[in-house]
């Protein structure tokens, strides 16, 4: 007997080195179990966040708007007869009111992390004999490249915007057969015109946006559309993503505008990452119960096999909580061990899938997530499911009466 260890351990040590088959072979469901979850969780947790890097860093998670402009119907002015129906005027590019002051309350706001303005309008681009009606939004880059990640989807050139310079998408620049450096004419509805260098192409991921995308300064907007000191968005974007519907709502009451989180204007995909999240909970609660139930049944066995060996331990004066502990002590060692070999096979699994899927242009399929509070929780699970599983084995085997386990 080892006398390191408490005397429960040396006889649960001992149960478990008796009956080698069965400890090896809840030792490999247990492993397979904690595999699954760990390879279903990490592929699932980096596939999560490919879909929210490529729909979050080209969008901000909060867009502020003006209110929409409505007609009012005259009421209770005499000789005035009221039309019955009311159309919707159209909606003319218009700056939200005191902007400046809405900037200063949503960045003191402690769940924001970046805030900046935009004027964004319709414009015709035009290079030669070529032209293409377009999206132009004109941003301050330094807060703008916070929000949405252009430098990250710019494939030629710089993100560069000065006074004279405008980025494009790769599909405008290819429908007007312009590059880097080339000049490119840009015409509002007004008659306003500017030429503009073009120093940088980016892609989007997206082929409409790249047709229709351009990025100015944001005076150089501002002179064009007509709405000097003005700004027709605020980009916000928080620090939890999944709050970012809660933040809208909460500046949406108390200052006059419209706010859009990426939640509203994505509802499909939000509702897809939400129903991921549901079958990754639901896969590691389904596994946890085989497991339990794997382990459960193994040391019920163990009781039945043992019950003379468990009748003599009380004969001798072993109390009925250290018969009890002894069980339970072989299921949390189960699980823990099992957890042990269960998170290298699943770790070894998720690392040759990520090295063998692909995308269609070769790029990873989901970044590689390993985080070591993965492995850590699944270790507490496994060993908690297997103290948990041997609760009713533990108890049996404690309740046993030491002269009927002894005749048999």
């Amino acid at each position: 007997m080892n006398p390191l260890l408490p005397f429960e351990w040396v006889v649960a040590i001992r149960f478990l080195r008796e009956g080698r088959m069965q400890t090896l072979f809840i030792l490999v469901g247990i492993a397979i179990g904690v595999g699954v979850i760990v390879f279903m969780t990490a592929m699932l947790a980096g596939l999560e966040q490919n879909f929210l890097k490529r729909v979050l860093t080209s969008q901000p998670h909060v867009q502020l708007l003006p209110p929409d402009q409505i007609a009012r119907p005259l009421r209770d002015i005499p000789g005035v007869i009221e039309d019955p129906v009311v159309q919707r005027p159209s909606q003319r590019i218009i700056s939200i009111d005191q902007w400046r002051k809405i900037v200063a309350a949503a960045r003191a706001m402690p769940d924001v992390a970046e805030v900046s303005p935009t004027t964004a309008g319709s414009v015709l681009a035009s290079r030669g004999d070529a032209s293409r009606s377009v999206t132009m939004s004109g941003v301050e880059p330094e807060t703008y490249f916070n929000i949405v990640r252009v430098p990250d989807y710019i494939v030629a050139g710089q993100p560069r915007l000065t006074s004279e310079d405008v980025i494009i998408g790769t599909e405008l620049a290819k429908d007007l057969g312009a590059s880097v450096g080339d000049k490119l004419n840009l015409r509002a509805a007004s008659g306003a015109t500017r030429v503009l260098t073009i120093s940088g192409l980016v892609d989007l991921g997206n082929k409409s946006a790249n047709q229709r995308t351009t990025f100015v300064a944001l005076r150089t907007a501002q002179s064009l559309l007509g709405i000097i000191g003005g700004a027709t968005t605020i980009d916000i974007t928080v620090r939890d993503i999944y709050a970012a519907e809660t933040v809208a709502q909460e500046i949406e009451a108390a200052q006059r505008v419209e706010a859009d989180s990426w939640i509203k204007t994505n509802a499909q995909f939000f509702t897809a990452v939400q129903a991921q999240k549901n079958t990754n909970l639901l896969i590691r609660v389904f596994v946890a119960l085989s497991v339990a139930f794997g382990i459960a049944a193994v040391l019920v066995v163990s009781v039945i096999q043992r019950s003379k060996d468990i009748g003599i331990l009380r004969a001798m004066g072993t109390r009925r909580g250290q018969v009890l502990a002894i069980f339970l002590v072989q299921g949390g060692v189960l699980g823990f061990l099992g957890s042990l070999a269960g998170s290298g096979l699943g770790a070894a699994a998720l690392v040759y899938w990520h090295a063998m899927a692909r995308q269609a242009d070769g790029s990873e399929l989901f970044p590689l997530i390993l985080e070591q509070s993965l492995f850590i929780e699944t270790a507490l699970l496994a060993t908690l499911t297997g103290l948990v599983a041997a609760t009713i084995p533990a108890v049996r085997a404690a309740d046993l009466d030491p002269v009927v386990a002894i005749r048999g």
